[in-house]
């Protein structure tokens, strides 16, 4: 006589709950390529299907402590699908999370320059008009400047041993090894001007939103003085990533002059 051998039916919380995390990935996934392929233009369209993502991954998490209580007490199969569920719904929440604890201790502002008094001016040729198309960062007022010293003094006017043009071409090549993406450039005394600018965008790890950033070099008695300004178009609060760029480049020139 055959016998038949009954197996403990599986958690349906557990099933559900990898499910739906796997879902909130697949969602969030999209949000962040559609992000980018429009080159941050729909950041609102991006922005509302990431969060719905987030919310599916706490529904993934929730139905993950469901099937953990229900396993415990019945005994039923689906400790697998749980974790794996509970797993990556943590990973998807893991850098909201993050950014969440850096807008709590970061100051609230969206762009920082090196010069508050003559704030490097973003270029408004053809070229630098159309990579911005109808925005413009505005200038930065008061509360930025006293929230951008107490949380980043190390963002002053750099100012070197070089000739204008060396500090130039020097300014140039840092922001290509960056990374950035150059939008327009004039070197010194080009047209008669005094001061020399270069105009660059640089996009967020992962939706790849556009933050601008302006370059000025200019002579300053015997040295040069070289200032940064990065503004984010995306959002009232940029979690430290500008002040963060502006210090790479501001650490580059000092090695790069160290090491002449």
């Amino acid at each position: 006589m055959r016998r038949l051998i009954l197996e403990e039916p599986v958690s349906r919380a557990a099933v559900h709950s990898r499910r739906v995390a796997v879902f909130a990935c697949l969602t969030a996934l999209a949000a962040v390529v559609a992000a980018r392929a429009s080159g941050g233009q729909d950041s609102l369209g991006a922005l509302a299907v990431f969060a719905a993502a987030l919310l599916l991954a706490g529904v993934a998490l929730l139905l993950s402590g469901a099937a953990a209580v229900e396993i415990w007490r019945t005994g039923r199969r689906g400790v697998a699908p749980a974790v794996t569920g509970a797993a990556l719904a943590a990973a998807l929440i893991a850098f909201p999370a993050y950014l969440t604890a850096q807008a709590a201790r970061l100051p609230r502002i969206n762009q920082v320059t090196t010069d508050f008094k003559a704030p490097p001016r973003y270029m408004i040729s053809l070229k630098a008009r159309e990579a911005r198309g109808s925005w413009t960062p505005p200038p930065p007022g008061p509360a930025i400047e006293t929230a951008q010293h107490a949380a980043y003094p190390g963002l002053q006017p750099m100012l070197v041993d070089l000739e204008p043009d060396q500090a130039y071409r020097m300014a140039l090549r840092i922001a290509k090894d960056l990374g950035w993406r150059i939008v327009d450039s004039n070197p010194p005394n080009l047209r008669g001007e005094a001061e020399s600018h270069i105009d660059a965008t640089d996009r967020s790890l992962f939706l790849g939103f556009i933050d601008d950033i302006a370059i000025r070099v200019r002579a300053q008695g015997q040295k040069t003085q070289i200032d940064i300004r990065s503004a984010s178009r995306v959002g009232r609060h940029d979690f430290g990533a500008n002040a963060r760029r502006a210090q790479r480049f501001i650490d580059a020139v000092q090695q790069s002059v160290s090491a002449r």
